[in-house]
């Protein structure tokens, strides 16, 4: 099975990256102190999404109207004319461009911008201030997103930078991309933190957009390297918390040339205000968070098949 992703954007490319966040002194995506970059595009649509402004491949602007002073200059900054104060959400998306002056004019911070473009001196730069930190915790860099493979060319030149400095490399991928990509990373990456969503195919799609075969197809060439792997399992009720799920996962982890660990993550909704922002709807509002002992009980599955379970 293929997949063909090309958006079309013009600037993404070997030497322009879009990234909409670098977050320093991260401790959950690899091990110790971490810089991690996020980037923008991602092939898939979850129904629990907490970067829904990482989904899509182009600069995308957030409006948090608690912040809003009402002082205009965003409406004379615009050039498309797409903000407007009868406007619910006060913009137009559809003739928005993404150019970001809105954001540049506006006072409060109510307007941001969502992705901008990089190139790799400039992200190494950011993320070198951090190096100290790596070398006394055994951190290092995470690139993540949406999904970073989807700008695999820069993703590729970034990594590389960062090995030739001496710095451990993670990669946070949901695996739905095509094996090349995952190949040209392969030398450069220290580290895979790889996503196992759902194993059933049409449920999978009902709940991402898309089915994992693809996914659990790349996971398995993944495994015949040395390249060691964290197989992250989002917990989210209704969607990946069925008993039948979870011990399909297990069952197919426990069949692979080298075994990786699991990291189970329990749901949160801390991203269901980013999509006010965006003008959108989040679908798992009403969802809440698995029990405590509910999150026990998935570990102890794939611990009875001899599988490292790694806390969060």
């Amino acid at each position: 099975m293929a997949v063909a992703i090309d958006y079309g954007v013009p600037g993404i490319g070997p030497d322009h990256g879009l990234i909409f966040d670098i977050q320093r002194f991260s401790t959950h995506d690899g091990p110790g102190i971490r810089t991690t970059v996020f980037f923008k595009g991602c092939p898939l649509r979850c129904l629990w999404c907490h970067n829904p402004e990482s989904q899509s491949i182009h600069p995308e602007i957030m409006f948090a109207p608690d912040k809003c002073i009402g002082c205009g200059r965003c409406f004379k900054a615009c050039p498309e004319g797409a903000i407007r104060p009868d406007v619910p959400g006060r913009i137009m998306r559809e003739k928005c461009t993404g150019c970001g002056r809105c954001a540049e004019a506006c006072v409060s911070g109510a307007l941001s911008l969502a992705g901008r473009f990089y190139t790799i001196d400039e992200v190494v730069r950011e993320v070198e201030k951090d190096s100290v930190f790596y070398k006394t915790s055994g951190g290092g860099v995470t690139v993540s997103g949406g999904e970073p493979l989807v700008q695999y060319e820069f993703v590729t030149g970034l990594l590389k930078a960062c090995k030739d400095r001496g710095f451990h490399t993670a990669v946070d991928t949901c695996g739905y991309v095509p094996w090349k990509n995952i190949e040209a990373v392969l030398p450069y990456t220290d580290l895979f933190l790889y996503d196992i969503k759902q194993m059933d195919p049409d449920l999978h799609r009902k709940i991402t957009g898309v089915g994992n075969e693809l996914i659990l197809e790349n996971l398995v060439k993944i495994s015949r390297t040395d390249i060691p792997v964290l197989v992250r399992v989002p917990v989210i009720p209704e969607c990946t918390d069925q008993q039948a799920n979870i011990e399909a996962i297990a069952e197919f982890l426990s069949k692979l040339e080298h075994k990786p660990a699991v990291e189970p993550l329990k749901y949160h909704r801390l991203g269901g205000i980013k999509y006010k922002k965006l003008g959108r709807t989040y679908a798992c509002e009403e969802t809440l968070p698995p029990g405590n002992d509910r999150m026990e009980a998935i570990r102890a599955v794939f611990e009875r098949r001899g599988i490292e379970v790694v806390s969060g």
